[in-house]
């Protein structure tokens, strides 16, 4: 029996790994998450065909797709998709796949640890026991979130989620997101149609948007003015969103209380410098949507999505691109079986 081969980041998960291997017609090939992306091009074009690919931090776009005959799926280990070339994978009718659903809550109490975090000033009242200078505590008092401002701009799965947890704290929550109907937000969410009227008003303003041509450097320098001097910006997205260059200098200069940031550009930051150096700022490795539970639901999602688009019953929700099913389908009734990229 013809097996079909599918590459996948050493990172998936046990449980996705064994998902994929239980199968008797797939063959797994293992790569290392971390892999130069020569290299990787060069292991896809070591095989004769490549079925569907699972990726950690690894790109995918018209180098990689050339490489990949036979390429059927391409699935991601996570929710973003900034790291595929969706035009070109839409083009070849090729679906990318997300973890819907696998990460929002880990991605969500990330950030509202991250806002209590900041109001309670938990690094620096920390700092000063560690250091012994316990007799200047009360220069550094904490602040109550109830009755505070937060805009969340962003509100699919994680941003409604980060809604829904400030709210029943109390406080008051916007959101901007052009794509969203009002009628489709949390009970008790105010929508915001201009992005600069609210980014003056907000305590907390948490991004929470995909990284796309439109979002990079959505929060510019220019917009960053406009905050309050005591305002917080949570960046739990994706490095670039926001100009991090202009934040660092309102920051070092004191122009915005502070900053919680999960994210960078580039990734790793270079050590001891820039926003992680500041003292304004707290920071965790891009782990924000990378929980215990989560880990465990990504990889049955990322390797579920792959077998969904072998077996033909792909899950829409999982698709940054589902337009690319109706489209397959309608070629297979017109090309043979090997020019089409779903089994049927």
């Amino acid at each position: 029996m013809s097996k079909k081969r599918v590459l996948i980041a050493h990172i998936l998960g046990d449980e996705g790994k064994r998902l994929l291997r239980e199968r008797d017609d797939i063959e797994v090939v293992e790569f290392a998450n971390t892999i130069e992306q020569s290299q990787f091009q060069a292991l896809l074009e070591s095989f004769d065909a490549v079925h569907g690919v699972v990726l950690g931090l690894t790109r995918f776009g018209p180098a990689e797709l050339q490489r990949a005959t036979g390429l059927q799926v391409v699935s991601r280990i996570g929710v973003g998709f900034d790291a595929v070339d969706i035009p070109v994978m839409t083009e070849a009718a090729i679906p990318v796949m997300v973890c819907a659903n696998a990460n929002h809550r880990a991605v969500a109490e990330h950030t509202l640890g991250f806002m209590l975090a900041l109001a309670k000033r938990t690094e620096a009242l920390s700092r000063l026991v560690r250091n012994g200078d316990w007799h200047q505590r009360y220069e550094y008092l904490p602040s109550e979130l109830e009755g505070r401002e937060a805009l969340l701009i962003g509100c699919g799965r994680i941003g409604a989620r980060v809604a829904t947890l400030l709210l029943a704290l109390g406080m008051r929550v916007r959101v901007y997101d052009p794509y969203l109907a009002a009628q489709h937000l949390p009970h008790g969410v105010e929508p915001v149609a201009v992005l600069e009227g609210a980014l003056a008003s907000a305590d907390y303003v948490s991004l929470h948007c995909p990284k796309t041509a439109e979002t990079v450097g959505l929060l510019s320098a220019e917009r960053l003015a406009l905050m309050k001097p005591h305002a917080y910006v949570i960046n739990t997205a994706r490095g670039g969103i926001v100009d991090e260059q202009a934040l660092y200098e309102a920051l070092r200069e004191n122009r915005l209380g502070g900053a919680a940031l999960d994210v960078f550009l580039p990734e790793p930051p270079a050590p001891g410098i820039g926003l992680p150096s500041l003292d304004n700022v707290i920071s965790s490795p891009h782990l924000a949507g990378v929980s215990r539970e989560a880990v465990s639901r990504m990889a049955k999602l990322a390797a579920g999505n792959v077998l969904a688009v072998f077996d033909a019953e792909p899950n829409h929700d999982n698709a940054v691109n589902p337009q690319v099913f109706a489209r397959a389908f309608q070629l297979a009734d017109t090309q043979s079986a090997s020019t089409f990229p779903y089994p049927i």
